[in-house]
């Protein structure tokens, strides 16, 4: 009776009495989006959503402290990373703030309503009308033609901004899964490497040179990436069935929308390439479904690549339909073991339907994550300085940095290519994202590297009115992701062994890494590495510094590469040998 009656009093409101939420957000522009605009769904359709309680501004910077003393090798508290439950503890969330929200939702038809351990995110399902009814909005289908089942997406959100009654908003930072489009991953669409002139014609050495190792048994793997090619270059060891898992050790990679994968499409890489591959734990219903025969090549790079590196480190898909990294970093800091490392291949423009709240709400879950004693990377993008927005027709208009490439709370993955035709140095791929943030300034821990660069009379810089000379740089470290040598998979229902491009495929490939170096560490008895730039940067040397090449995409400018760290491949590429050293330096510790 008193949902009733509440429900009755919130059909009341008068309009003035209603705020807009993330009023920062231009609403879906079909001039500027990939997505377009369908019809309505049925009223009755299930919407999930996250909401995003608000916490008292002391509660989050005691957690950004603590984020920044445990991720530090020269901290004192260095490694002390916090339980699960000691968050909550720490955010102390009032409750009769999450009732009010609750009851709010419970008023409006809202079922599955799920408090996260943290109090701080409530994810909740409703049905269409009751959207429309308790934030004020219109809600419509939106499809995109790439990278879906037989080429297609659909996913539901806002047409038009939303709203809030004004008591409500002050508990309520905003609401996930509304007017946050998904980037789709344009250089990730398959390309058949016996078709491809910058694959396997120009760019293939001869197999018996010595300068291309090659044991896939694929003749389309001839002159593409595979797992051999990548142990030479970076140095880790080659991954082989007698490799014993190390006690507590764990990794994961992110998969959205109908990025599926199936274990047959696994075993085939496994036995044509000599390296183990699987998954041992999925988390939501990641793997193929009945009646569809199929991985997605998203997924299937991901697996088989970080698998590749680290074959040894246990593997957790975290899937999640929505296409929402909002949900996906609530979701793996709401477990109670989370795996210790994180690979993302998803991201959007900073401009594009990412408010402020978006960004805020995600970098205080990134820093829950960092807390944890979780590694999280991102790849940097695949549309170099232009972003997804585009840099105009003449190649001229102002550059487009990433979300969440541009978090200060995250390691960023950019892209190279070799720069020869052998396994050797490396140059930017043109197309790998990386500049500098609209939204966030330069953390602490870069600030000597990204002034180094500036200071630099070779670096060849954009015009300044292009950029943001005060943001946060990224990508912090990359590695091979572009179009010169692609990436070898095996994706059955696309005929078998193809080639691949895009940071989507460096950044497991450098994810694993961390994760092998994090088995040496807890073998040692010492903690996981957690948030991993303060290392990065103490560390430079541990990198192959990439020193040709620029990040223009199809603009006119771009970020050059040259001697340190730079806004085209940050630090460079991974040098295990030398990583493997610095993870298991003790002399640090210091009191800060």
């Amino acid at each position: 009776m008193w949902k009733s009656v509440l429900a009755a009093n919130l059909s009341a409101v008068a309009v003035a009495d209603w705020k807009r939420m993330e009023p920062d957000v231009t609403p879906h522009d079909a001039a500027m989006s990939s997505w377009v605009r369908g019809e309505q769904p049925s009223p009755d359709h299930s919407v999930k959503l996250s909401v995003i309680v608000r916490m008292d501004d002391e509660r989050r910077a005691d957690l950004e402290r603590t984020f920044w003393e445990v991720s530090d090798p020269k901290h004192m508290n260095y490694g002390k990373y916090l339980a699960r439950e000691e968050i909550t503890e720490m955010l102390a969330v009032p409750q009769d703030r999450v009732d009010r929200i609750n009851n709010y939702l419970a008023a409006h038809e809202c079922t599955d309503i799920n408090i996260a351990p943290n109090q701080d995110v409530i994810s909740v399902a409703c049905p269409v009308k009751a959207v429309e009814a308790a934030l004020n909005t219109k809600l419509h289908t939106f499809s995109h033609t790439e990278n879906g089942i037989d080429g297609y997406l659909e996913i539901v959100r806002a047409s038009q901004g939303y709203m809030l009654p004004e008591d409500m908003s002050r508990d309520i930072v905003m609401v996930g899964g509304l007017l946050q489009f998904p980037k789709i991953n344009s250089k990730m669409n398959p390309l058949a490497a016996s078709n491809s002139p910058t694959a396997a014609t120009t760019t293939t050495p001869p197999r018996d040179n010595g300068l291309w190792p090659d044991t896939c048994k694929s003749a389309t793997c001839s002159g593409l990436v595979t797992p051999a090619v990548l142990s030479a270059r970076y140095g880790h060891p080659n991954a082989t069935e007698s490799e014993e898992p190390i006690a507590g050790n764990s990794m994961a990679v992110a998969e959205f929308g109908y990025q599926f994968w199936g274990q047959p499409d696994l075993d085939a890489f496994s036995a044509a390439c000599d390296v183990p591959q699987g998954v041992d734990t999925t988390i939501g219903a990641g793997q193929t479904p009945g009646g569809y025969d199929y991985s997605g090549v998203e997924a299937i790079l991901d697996i088989q690549y970080i698998k590749s590196v680290a074959a040894n480190v246990p593997l957790t898909v975290v899937f999640d339909q929505d296409y929402s990294l909002l949900n996906w970093a609530n979701n793996i800091t709401s477990l109670e073991n989370s795996p210790l490392v994180h690979s993302v291949s998803y991201g959007n423009d900073e401009i594009q339907q990412s408010s402020d709240a978006y960004m805020f709400s995600c970098n205080t879950a990134f820093m829950k994550a960092g807390v944890r004693g979780l590694s999280v990377l991102f790849a940097s993008g695949d549309q170099g300085v232009c972003g997804r927005s585009g840099c105009g027709e003449d190649g001229e208009a102002r550059f487009n940095p990433d979300f969440p490439g541009g978090s200060p709370y995250v390691t960023v993955v950019g892209g190279t290519d070799f720069y020869g035709s052998g396994v050797g140095e490396e140059q930017t791929w043109a197309s790998g994202g990386g500049g500098f943030s609209d939204t966030f300034d330069i953390p602490p821990y870069q600030q000597e590297a990204v002034a180094a660069y500036k200071a630099r009379t070779d670096a060849n810089f954009p015009p300044q009115k292009l950029w943001n000379n005060t943001g946060r740089g990224y990508p912090d470290i990359a590695a091979l992701a572009g179009e010169k040598n692609r990436y070898c998979v095996n994706v059955d229902w696309q005929g078998g062994f193809l080639g691949v491009a895009g940071t989507s495929a460096a950044c497991p490939v450098v994810a694993g890494i961390f994760a092998r170096l994090n088995g040496l560490r807890l073998a040692a008895g010492k903690p996981a590495l957690g948030f991993l730039n303060p290392f990065i940067y103490q560390n430079p040397s541990a990198f192959f510094d990439v020193q040709h090449g620029s990040n223009p995409d199809a603009g006119k400018y771009g970020f050059t590469a040259v001697e340190g760290w730079d806004a085209a491949t940050g630090f460079g590429t991974p040098n295990y040998e030398a990583l493997a050293a610095a993870v298991m330096d003790s002399s640090v510790q210091l009191v800060v």
